[in-house]
This record gives structure tokens, sequence and C-alpha cells, in this order.
């Protein structure tokens, strides 16, 4: 095993032991899914409860193949999951297009609901891109967890722990190299959080162009519901 501590025995038992909790991703998507079902009408295409019942049974076949640790995954898994992410994605980003639709419209006079449902659209906004972030980063959660980090495809993004390791003792403590630290969902929901708020970067940044034209996506999304949508609710409010 080299100094690093990467690919040897040690770092692989560590790994497996370390397999990532099912429970905090699966309330995330949850939640998302059930912010969709409580959307305004007018923000919805076709029946409420089509794409609610669709995204919980996809839901309910990754639980069941990974019940509360997620340490395995098949093709099928794999592409469950990415594919339960990018429809929560694009039923998100339509259901923005229909709330600019209407508040942009003249003849709108409850903004009440609108109001809503933008903050709706706000909070799934955050969710989604998290998820995407966390399913993507280094090849996806049961990737990162149980695979030597040689193994690992390049990293999407940068933490503050992949590069704190010859800092003060304890800080290093918590670097990647020092503890095989890796991220878990809830960094990637910070980091979405953070972009969805500050419209760029902080603490962690992005390397790969998928990356980069994620978080674009997501802060364009943001900027779009906090700035025109919101801004416009308020005034038919007044």
């Amino acid at each position: 095993m080299n100094k690093t501590g990467e690919g040897g025995p040690c770092q692989r038992r560590r790994a497996v032991r370390a397999a990532v909790r099912r429970l905090p991703a699966a309330i995330a998507t949850a939640v998302a899914i059930g912010i969709y079902a409580l959307l305004p009408a007018q923000l919805i295409l076709g029946p409420r409860l089509i794409i609610p019942i669709l995204e919980g049974g996809l839901l309910a076949s990754l639980v069941a193949v990974n019940p509360r640790r997620m340490a395995r995954q098949t093709r099928w898994s794999r592409a469950i999951s990415l594919g339960l992410v990018g429809l929560i994605a694009l039923t998100n980003l339509v259901a923005l297009g229909l709330l600019i639709r209407d508040l942009v419209a003249e003849h709108v006079q409850q903004g009440r609901p609108l109001l809503l449902g933008a903050l709706q659209v706000w909070l799934t906004n955050i969710i989604v891109f998290g998820l995407a972030f966390w399913e993507l980063d280094r090849g996806g959660p049961v990737a990162r967890t149980q695979s030597d980090r040689s193994a690992l495809p390049p990293a999407d993004f940068r933490f503050s722990q992949d590069e704190n390791h010859d800092t003060i003792a304890e800080v290093a403590r918590s670097s990647s190299r020092t503890s095989g630290w890796v991220p878990s969902f809830i960094d990637y929901l910070y980091v979405s959080t953070t972009n969805s708020t500050a419209f760029s970067p902080t603490d962690t940044m992005p390397l790969t162009s998928r990356a980069k034209l994620l978080m674009a996506l997501e802060s364009i999304a943001a900027l779009l519901t906090s700035i025109l949508v919101i801004a416009r609710g308020v005034g038919i409010l007044q």
C-alpha cells in the first residue's frame, strides 16, 4: 500500500464498511415527488398523479435493490437511478416554463398560487440537482464507496476535503487522503443549495464540462425563479 493509503486492501475494506446510506437520498426524492403532486394545477401537464406514481414506482424499485445501504448496483439499477433523476428534472423544468408563461400573461389575477408554485419549483430544483451531482460524480454513490480510488472515473467536483491533507492536524484528519472521506448526499445537496442561492460555485468547484453545464443550468433556473418569477408574483399581489 502506498503512503496515501489509496488502492490497498485497507482502503478497500474501509470503503465497503462505508457503504452509502439509502435514507437521505430516498427522503429527498420522495419530497421532490410530493412537491410535484402538490403543484398548482396550471403547472402540471396531464393528470396530476401520473408522474408521481411513475416516479414513486422507480424509487421503490431502487429501495428494493438496496434497502438500507447502497453496497451494490446493476446496470438496470444504475439506469433507473439516472432515469428517475432525469424525469424529476424534466418535469420540474416544464413546470418552470409553465410558471413563467402564466406570470408574464397579462390576464393573471391570482398571484398567491403562482408564488407558492415558484417556491415549490425552486425547492425541487435544489433537490434534483443535488441528486444529479450525487449520482454522476466519480461514477455514483456505489462506485465512490465500493471501488478503489484508482478505479474511479475522473471527479466532477473538487471538495475542500480533497485538498486539505497538508493543513493543520485537526483539519487534515478529515481529508480524503487521510481518512478515506468520500462525499455523501448531504455534501451534494449543499453544493446544489449554494449554487441556487449564489448562482455560482462557492467552496466546491466543478471540474468537468458536464458538471459545469449542470451547474449553469441550475443557476439559470434558480435565477429565473428567484428574480423574474417571484418579482412578477409579488407585483401581482400588490
